[in-house]
């Protein structure tokens, strides 16, 4: 517990330090830690290892610059693709680069690709390697002034309409963590949810009143989310000069950096310690603190619900003093729905997966893992064996699919 505390304390000084030094609030810093932002996704990750990519720009309804990339294995030919179309949605201060961090047998971008599926890399609002805002900057409060429930209604909406209307095609969706709260808040909408085909959500989330990641918890009981927004800080940059050298020093000398993981995502069988600087070079991307003050909404609140203003500015928002819910049993039985959760996940804690199983009309194929935990899910060295394999299985079973 004292090592957890000692944890959370480090995170709020260095937070602080950011907000004093403006270093966190500026533009600049978002392409400043971006390492190799230039060139793209496509350059700096994915051809390199021999795949075929293309670089897309996808505008949402409220002018949100996303960057897609379209990915094939190299023996096939992106502009006369016929396999049916996958979206990768990232997790929380990730982007599409999460999808490729590993060799590629064991990245599921690369597996996917190498099946034959017509991979496209979503990337969401104020991630590096979306493109900013059609008016705005990254350094106007406005900018960042959404939450993953915006992610869900337009980036989501976007990222496939922009897909189908270029492949003529529903859309097979893969979500983790962050991901499965945008795909399943995003299907209770009929008119998104119709682009869909099949869904395969690794470690789902759409509740959170049971996580047991102690940083995270410890946080939460802190309330950082309400002490930041007070102190007028709007983005979330962890890449920051101030907190990336404190991390690195507490990492050297005070604590087991493998610890501090385990204590925000569960002990993690399979996860490779030993590329953490690999990681490190794209992770972790930008968020907004409205983002992360909803998330500690749902631990405190235990609902799936839109964001909560407090009740005179929902009666203004939304006609009633509490948010909306985000319905469940509105998604159609009849999406086909492939769920993978972890028993050591802290974030996506087993009873709340079966809270959502039991509010879907559908039956989702669930595949359960004792020993994984959340990160496992993204970067497992078993990956394919434990999980790809099975959701490949899944996606064809969904239709008469043309992959290896």
């Amino acid at each position: 517990m004292a090592s957890s505390i000692l944890q959370a304390l480090m995170l709020v000084v260095a937070l602080s330090l950011c907000i004093s030094s403006t270093e966190c609030l500026t533009g600049d810093s978002i392409i400043e830690h971006s390492q190799s932002v230039d060139g793209g996704l496509c350059f700096n990750l994915i051809e390199p290892s021999g795949y075929n990519c293309l670089e897309h720009t996808a505008q949402t309804k409220d002018g949100f610059l996303l960057g897609l990339q379209r990915v094939s294995s190299g023996i096939l030919n992106l502009g006369s693709q016929t396999t049916p179309p996958v979206l990768l949605l990232h997790g929380l201060f990730m982007g599409g680069d999460a999808w490729f961090m590993d060799s590629p047998n064991e990245s599921l971008g690369f597996v996917l690709a190498d099946h034959g599926f017509d991979v496209w890399v979503g990337n969401v609002r104020g991630t590096k390697w979306s493109h900013g805002h059609e008016s705005l900057s990254d350094g106007d409060k406005e900018f960042w002034d959404w939450s993953w429930e915006e992610m869900a209604l337009y980036d989501l909406e976007t990222m496939l309409s922009y897909i189908n209307s270029k492949t003529g095609s529903k859309v097979f969706v893969v979500g983790h963590s962050q991901g499965t709260i945008m795909s399943l808040a995003a299907f209770t909408q009929p008119d998104i949810v119709s682009m869909v085909e099949a869904a395969a959500l690794l470690s789902p989330i759409s509740y959170l009143d049971h996580i047991t990641s102690k940083l995270v918890l410890n946080l939460v009981h802190m309330y950082l989310d309400e002490a930041l927004g007070l102190l007028g800080m709007h983005q979330l940059n962890l890449k920051s000069d101030i907190l990336t050298n404190m991390i690195e020093s507490a990492c050297d000398g005070h604590l087991d950096c493998s610890d501090m993981l385990a204590s925000i995502t569960g002990e993690n069988c399979c996860f490779n310690s030993s590329r953490v600087d690999v990681y490190l070079e794209y992770e972790p991307h930008p968020s907004s603190v409205k983002n992360l003050k909803h998330l500690f909404q749902m631990i405190r609140k235990g609902t799936f619900a839109r964001y909560d203003y407090g009740s005179i500015k929902n009666l203004l928002q939304y006609g009633k003093l509490k948010p909306p819910t985000f319905d469940l049993s509105k998604i159609p039985e009849s999406l086909p729905i492939w769920m993978a959760h972890g028993g050591n996940d802290a974030l996506g804690d087993v009873i709340d997966v079966q809270h959502t199983l039991k509010e879907l009309k559908s039956k989702p194929k669930v595949l359960f893992l004792e020993d994984y935990g959340h990160i496992d899910f993204l970067l497992s060295t078993r990956g394919y064996e434990d999980l790809y394999d099975n959701m490949i299985n899944f996606f064809r079973s969904c239709g008469n699919l043309n992959v290896q």
